[in-house]
């Protein structure tokens, strides 16, 4: 048997906000996006998600548009710039102290983000993580096509995405002594209920009702700026 796996979230987790919010907003402070209608186009999808109208490949793929007006290597110029604004100042020091104690018992550590991996990698990077799932941008030609290749890894996907990933590794979920998974969000209560040691993070309304009602660890991390 295997021993300790431990899984970590990202947004609002280990970061504060939403990566694919601060790189769009990073965007329109930099003019690469026009402010009037992307905004007008964001309300309208978030409302039609909050109703149900809108599913996880919309959503997703929203975000991934803002990735399609540009080369490869202008996305490159934008993002080192991107993690230089915005990422490495909001990485919190209680953050990477987290990490850090489960990489100090040897534990086997993934990121595991909705976020796409062109965003997240480099984050992925930063604090340290071999081990990367994220959702998966396609790319045709050199260049991103807005939409997503296979299955987004939120919600039910992130348990998805997480056994074919240790399937790929010749692992599965039960080859570990313990399981442990870290979260904001009632988006991962699908996988935070597949681990055995769940922990809320900063946990919305809805995972914070959750976590009391089958008694998991509730934990702070102050997400200020960590350096």
């Amino acid at each position: 048997m295997l021993d300790i796996l431990a899984l970590f979230d990202l947004d609002r987790t280990l970061v504060p906000g939403d990566t694919d919010e601060q790189w769009t907003e990073f965007l329109l402070e930099h003019g690469k996006l026009d402010r009037l209608s992307f905004e007008a186009a964001n309300r309208d999808l978030v409302a039609r998600y909050t109703r149900g109208e809108a599913g996880r490949i919309e959503f997703t793929e929203f975000y991934l548009s803002t990735l399609v007006p540009f080369t490869a290597a202008e996305l490159e110029v934008m993002h080192a710039a991107f993690m230089r604004e915005r990422i490495l100042p909001s990485i919190p020091v209680a953050a990477r102290d987290l990490i850090a104690k489960h990489r100090r018992l040897g534990h086997f550590l993934v990121l595991t983000t909705a976020t796409s991996r062109f965003l997240t990698a480099p984050v992925a990077r930063e604090l340290g993580f071999e081990h990367h799932i994220a959702t998966e941008p396609e790319m045709k030609d050199g260049r991103f096509t807005g939409r997503v290749l296979g299955t987004p890894n939120m919600r039910e996907g992130k348990v998805e995405r997480l056994l074919e990933w240790l399937a790929g590794r010749g692992m599965k979920l039960s080859d570990f002594r313990e399981s442990w998974f870290y979260s904001d969000s009632q988006n991962d209560l699908p996988l935070l209920s597949h681990v055995t040691h769940p922990v809320a993070v900063n946990p919305d309304p809805v995972l914070a009702a959750h976590a009391r009602h089958k008694g998991w660890p509730q934990i702070t991390i102050q997400l200020t700026v960590g350096r």
